[in-house]
């Protein structure tokens, strides 16, 4: 789905990820490698299989794409330890998406300092062009803002159907990536938390769909 946000020309894909095509940059948001793991530190017991379903889709994406560069948007990893917890088999993954590309670890509130022994640079925002890439999303100042960090989904109800989707939300000015994580939550769009951040008359949800994204003007929306 190409856009133009906040006047660069660009792509998003329905993988959930952004493409910026004059710099062959791929941008995800919010992996949380390792969220089951934490869990079960808690005696929260969920499927331990999260980190490398979110690994081998990244891949596709990637040899799909074969990107210059890749940011991972913050949140990448779900606690201050979880790289710690890593597979060898998770971790030579990694290495192979990284060899021969640039590689970006944006700090999180869930990961503020790059992880230990992965490769990669570490940065809180980059500028490409107008736009500006950083974990969460500020109540000021979002010209050119690409951001993750809310999970964003939408929810639709159509002939008694109701529908609900992770999903990109722009304006135009502004971009939030839905979570790329296998075991991430969503946050419905009409949630209080993205009020003040888009032109509401403007703004639009574009729905992750298996092949395409659905573009979705804000009356067709529903609540949780």
């Amino acid at each position: 789905m190409p856009i133009t946000l906040c006047g660069e020309p660009v792509s998003l894909d329905p993988a959930g990820a952004l493409w910026i095509a004059a710099s062959r940059t791929l941008v995800v948001a919010d992996l949380h490698l390792e969220k089951g793991s934490s869990f079960a530190r808690k005696q929260v017991f969920l499927p331990p299989y999260d980190t490398m379903a979110t690994l081998r889709a990244l891949g596709l994406l990637i040899a799909r794409r074969d990107p210059a560069r890749v940011i991972c948007l913050g949140d990448s990893f779900h606690d201050d330890h979880a790289s710690d917890r890593l597979t060898p088999g998770a971790r030579a993954l990694i290495h192979r998406m990284q060899s021969g590309r640039e590689w970006i670890w944006i700090g999180g509130n869930h990961d503020p300092q790059a992880p230990a022994g992965l490769g990669g640079d570490s940065m809180q925002q980059l500028e490409i062009g107008t736009l500006r890439l950083r974990h969460e999303p500020q109540s000021s100042g979002g010209d050119g803002e690409v951001a993750g960090h809310l999970h964003p989904c939408a929810r639709i109800s159509q002939r008694g159907r109701s529908v609900r989707r992770r999903a990109f939300v722009t304006d135009g000015n502004r971009l939030i990536l839905p979570a790329f994580g296998a075991l991430t939550g969503g946050l419905n769009i009409l949630d209080a938390a993205f009020s003040g951040l888009f032109d509401r008359p403007r703004w639009r949800a574009f729905m992750l769909g298996s092949q395409r994204l659905y573009a979705m003007a804000p009356a067709a929306l529903r609540p949780d």
